[in-house]
C-alpha cells in the first residue's frame, strides 16, 4: 500500500482513479456541480450523490473544448480525489500514471508537470495517453503470444468532447495516422436537449437529466434512411416511440422508460417526454457529423482515411484488431454499424474485426494497472531529480 502507484485516467467526464494494487477503480465526475436546491453548497465528484435534488444542475468543467485548462476546477476535484473520501492517499513521493489527450499543448503538459510536482509532491510520474493504456490492456489480455513491440491495432476512443483514431503499428503510434472527430457525449447531450426542449419542454438547464435520457434510450440505427421511414406506419412506430418518465426528486430520483400497460403508482401524476426516432438520430451524429453543421466526417470514413498513413503491409492486421473504448461507444447497435460502413470502405479481400471490451470506460484504467506493475515501469517514469535537473518546459519536449 505504501509504495502502489496511483493510477489516474483523466477524462474530460469522468476520472477513473485507484492504486495499480486495487482490482478496480473509483469513477468520479471531473467537475464541481453546483443545485438551484442548495445554493450555498458545491458537490466535488461522488458528493454529488448526497444532493437530494439534482434539477437544473449546473456544471464546472476542468475541460473545455477537450483539454484541461481549468486548473481552479481540476485542482479541487483532484484535492477530492486524494483525500480520505477519494482513494484515501495522498500523492506525497508516489509515483502516478497519469492520461492526456492526444496532442496535448505544451502548455498543459507544462502546467500539469508543474502541478503535480510542486502542489502534490509526487515522486515520480508517466504522461500518456488513454489509447496507449488501451494498446497496452489489449495485448495484456490477449491469449495469442502478441507483445507490445509486435501489436499492430487501431484504438478508437470515443470520447466526451472528441472521438480519437489511433493507429499502431509494431506497438508505436503512427502520429500522422491519428484522426479526430469532434464529435463526442458532450455533443450528442447537447444536440438531445435542443431536440426535446424544441419538440417538447425546455430542458436547457437539465443537462444532467438530459445525459440519464440518452444513456437509457438512445442506440445506433443500422441502416439510418430505414430508420427513419419509422413514421411511415403506426406499427413500425410503436416499435421505436416511448415515454420517459422524468424524476421529481421527490418520489422519483431518477428517470424511467414508461412500460406500457404497467403503470406504476402516482405514474400518472408524473411529468413524461414522448420519444421517438431522436433515439437513434442522436447516436447518428458520430456517423454524419454534418447532421448538425460539423463539416467533418464520421468514424467509418475516419478509419478508412487513417489506413492511408500506415504501411500497408500492417492494413490486413490493423483491420482485424479495431479496439473501441470510451463511454459513447455503449450505445446498442454501436458495433453493427461500424462493422457494416467501414467494410464498404475497405478493400473487400480484408476481413474487419471488430473489440468492444465489457467495460469501455475503465479498459484504459486497467491498462494503467498494467504498466504500473510491470517489471520495467521504472524506465518510463519522470523523477523528482529529473523535474529539478530539466524543468516542466524540458520534460513536456522529451
Amino acid at each position: 500500500m505504501a509504495n502502489a502507484v496511483v493510477v489516474l485516467d483523466n477524462g474530460a467526464h469522468t476520472a477513473k482513479v485507484g492504486l495499480a494494487n486495487q482490482d478496480e477503480p473509483q469513477v468520479v465526475p471531473n467537475c464541481i456541480m453546483k443545485a438551484k436546491s442548495e445554493r450555498r453548497r458545491a458537490f466535488v465528484g461522488n458528493q454529488i450523490d448526497e444532493c437530494r435534488d439534482t434539477s437544473s444542475l449546473f456544471y464546472i468543467l476542468a475541460f473545455q473544448r477537450g483539454y484541461l485548462l481549468n486548473w481552479d476546477t481540476q485542482k479541487t476535484v483532484w484535492d477530492y480525489i486524494f483525500s480520505k473520501e477519494g482513494i484515501g492517499c495522498t500523492l506525497d513521493d508516489r509515483n502516478i500514471v497519469i492520461t492526456e489527450p492526444q496532442m496535448n499543448f505544451q502548455s498543459v503538459q507544462e502546467a500539469m508537470l508543474e502541478m503535480l510536482f510542486e502542489e502534490y509532491r509526487v515522486g515520480g510520474m508517466y504522461k500518456t495517453t488513454a489509447a496507449d493504456l488501451a494498446a497496452f490492456n489489449y495485448v495484456a489480455d490477449s491469449e495469442e503470444r502478441t507483445t507490445m513491440q509486435t501489436l499492430n491495432c487501431i484504438i478508437i476512443d470515443v470520447g466526451y468532447s472528441f472521438t480519437h483514431i489511433v493507429p499502431f503499428v509494431l506497438g508505436r503510434r503512427v502520429l500522422e495516422g491519428i484522426r479526430r472527430i469532434d464529435m463526442g457525449g458532450k455533443a450528442l447531450t447537447n444536440h438531445l436537449k435542443e431536440l426535446i426542449s424544441y419538440r417538447q419542454l425546455n430542458v436547457m438547464d437539465e443537462s444532467h437529466v438530459v445525459n440519464q435520457i440518452k444513456e437509457d434510450v438512445c442506440f445506433v440505427a443500422e441502416d439510418f434512411k430505414e430508420a427513419m421511414r419509422v413514421h411511415q406506419s403506426e406499427e413500425k412506430r410503436r416499435e421505436v416511440a416511448l415515454d420517459y418518465v422524468l424524476p421529481d426528486f421527490t418520489t422519483v430520483k431518477r428517470g424511467y422508460v414508461r412500460v406500457p400497460g404497467q403503470p406504476r403508482e402516482d405514474e400518472d401524476q408524473q411529468q413524461s417526454v414522448p420519444l421517438c426516432n431522436e433515439r437513434f438520430t442522436v447516436p447518428e451524429l458520430l456517423f454524419n457529423p454534418s447532421d448538425i453543421g460539423v463539416q467533418q466526417v464520421g468514424i467509418p470514413e475516419a478509419v478508412a482515411d487513417c489506413l492511408k498513413a500506415c504501411p500497408w503491409e500492417a492494413h490486413r492486421e490493423l483491420l482485424l484488431n479495431i479496439l473501441i473504448v470510451g463511454g459513447s461507444a455503449q450505445f446498442p447497435g454501436f458495433l453493427p454499424r461500424l462493422k457494416r460502413d467501414l467494410r464498404a470502405l475497405v478493400p473487400c479481400d480484408l476481413e474487419v474485426s471488430l473489440i468492444c471490451p465489457e467495460d469501455p470506460v475503465r479498459y484504459a484504467w486497467y491498462g494503467g494497472k498494467e504498466v504500473a506493475t510491470s517489471p520495467n515501469f521504472d524506465e518510463f517514469v519522470y523523477t523528482r531529480e529529473d523535474y529539478e535537473e530539466y524543468g516542466a518546459h524540458g520534460l513536456s519536449q522529451r
